[in-house]
């Protein structure tokens, strides 16, 4: 990401949480607004073209979305007023204002949780994954199919953010994009996300300890999602950000064959 970017990405953010009203028709209007970026390299090219005034492009900004709540137009007339350093930029920037709007419009909605478990059931169909990143099919469809899955079985910011992901892919694969919904979200919160892999599930007193242990280590209250799996072996082993803990069995087995070995 240049500096231009995350100077504009910051100001955006800034416009969003200065916005009044910003409710989950704010989100559905963020996203709408990129999908018509995306469908237009004219327009998306003029919003982040530089040597324009920022009032021109907020000009268009009120031509083509000025029928839009007004906390999603205060947020588009920011986003365009920065230098990005691509058009591509420009629509991830707004696509990143969805999401954070609606993380702000349904603060008790258990959003990171539910991303995570989308996230894991479809990396374990691979027919779903590979008919969600298909460049075939309309996006509208694409859309739909998401709603349908996710229908009584996740809160609809979640189901927003997913489908409105899964209609503009954008050559990213579509567990990567939620991945990054998911640090999103909990950014917006002020919160890391830790997954933790266990070969047994934690008990109550276990998640509780091992919570306080990372937001003690990070400054910073930690949201944990747990992955079971057999090969961990005995243990646990813990992402978080760029940082990789590993106490598990398999691990220190590892490292003991590599000493005899060596």
């Amino acid at each position: 990401m240049g500096s231009a970017t995350t100077q504009a990405l910051a100001a955006t953010t800034s416009a969003l949480q200065a916005a009044p009203g910003v409710d989950l028709d704010v989100a559905r209007e963020l996203f709408a607004a990129a999908r018509v970026l995306a469908g237009s390299s004219q327009l998306s090219g003029a919003l982040s073209d530089a040597s324009v005034p920022a009032e021109g492009r907020q000009k268009v900004v009120a031509n083509v979305f000025g029928t839009f709540a007004p906390a999603t137009v205060a947020v588009l007339d920011a986003a365009v007023s920065e230098r990005w350093s691509s058009a591509a930029d420009l629509l991830t920037g707004i696509e990143e204002a969805g999401i954070r709007a609606a993380a702000i419009a349904a603060p008790q909605a258990d959003i990171e949780g539910e991303l995570f478990s989308v996230a894991r059931t479809i990396a374990a169909n691979p027919e779903l994954e590979l008919a969600l990143g298909s460049r075939l099919g309309e996006a509208s469809a694409k859309g739909a199919l998401i709603e349908k899955l996710l229908a009584g079985r996740a809160a609809e910011p979640t189901v927003i953010i997913v489908s409105s992901l899964a209609q503009l892919p954008r050559e990213r694969r579509v567990r990567s994009m939620l991945s990054w919904a998911l640090r999103v979200v909990a950014e917006q919160r002020g919160r890391a996300v830790a997954t933790v892999f266990a070969a047994a599930e934690l008990t109550e007193a276990q998640t509780a300890r091992l919570r306080q242990t990372l937001a003690a280590r990070y400054d910073t209250e930690v949201s944990l999602n747990v992955v079971i799996d057999p090969d961990v072996v005995g243990g646990i082993r813990i992402e978080i950000g760029d940082d990789v803990i590993d106490a598990t069995v398999s691990s220190r087995l590892g490292d003991l064959r590599q000493r005899l070995a060596g």
